[in-house]
């Protein structure tokens, strides 16, 4: 899949109560973006960086807008959320490769937690539209830290729980009940102990499972060695050989 450098300009941003942000970005100069799937992620370019910064792509809006959710965590991200609309940044995109679609009328789970939950929204999207049963499992510290996720799976039945019982489950999200139904294929991106914890009951259960990594990346092109992950078949660059995996290619325990 070819890769674009493009300017993009942003055209809204909101703040979610847990300190994240949504922002949508529209092509600068009007021009459609190349396509793209869930799962794949751009490299930004901050001004006063010498790094570009990964983020997911969260969904795409229209074939010139795509939407990015963006916690700052570094002087770099938090320029970029607190950019004002009509800011303009160039990205580099699509990168990495994304989630298949199962055959229609799948039954899939959906995890996700924090900046993970991004991802798997255009993921949701297709699903349903293709004629998937979708169910979203999202975990979360409390309950601010859900505020405006379950809006990015619209159509899909959301289930949610805090460490500190604020809202949803009072626990960690693999303790919820939707854990045990069955289903045809299990979709998940969010802090690596909750991904693991997902592939084991994966695993137990028998359900085909594909993780979306979140190592450390530089330069998003597999050049930089930063986001090595180990796998069966041996080391590879997440960034090009995922960021989605399938947990029989993991060395996952």
């Amino acid at each position: 899949m070819s890769k674009r450098l493009t300017d993009m300009r942003i055209v809204s941003r909101r703040h979610l109560r847990g300190g994240m942000w949504v922002l949508d970005l529209e092509s600068a100069d009007g021009s459609a973006l190349p396509p793209i799937l869930p799962g794949q992620f751009a490299q930004v370019k901050i001004e006063g960086t010498l790094l570009r910064r990964p983020i997911s792509i969260c969904d795409v809006l229209s074939p010139t807008t795509l939407r990015m959710l963006v916690r700052p965590v570094g002087d770099a991200t938090r320029r970029l959320c607190e950019a004002p609309e009509g800011s303009v940044f160039n990205l580099l995109l699509p990168l990495g490769n994304g989630f298949e679609l199962p055959a229609a009328g799948a039954k899939t789970l959906l995890v996700g937690g924090g900046v993970g939950c991004a991802p798997l929204s255009m993921l949701c999207r297709l699903l349903l539209e293709a004629g998937a049963e979708v169910t979203v499992a999202i975990g979360a510290r409390t309950e601010a830290d859900i505020d405006g996720l379950p809006e990015l799976y619209n159509g899909a039945e959301v289930a949610v729980s805090t460490d500190d019982g604020s809202a949803g489950l009072h626990g960690l999200v693999t303790e919820l009940p939707v854990f045990g139904r069955t289903y045809d294929m299990i979709y998940v991106c969010g802090p690596t102990p909750m991904m693991k914890a997902v592939a084991r009951i994966a695993r137990r259960s028998d359900t085909p499972c594909v993780v979306s990594l979140e190592n450390m990346m530089a330069c998003g092109l597999g050049a930089c060695l930063c986001c090595v992950e180990k796998t069966v078949r041996g080391n590879v660059c997440v960034c090009t050989e995922g960021p989605v995996f399938d947990i029989t290619e993991l060395t996952w325990q």
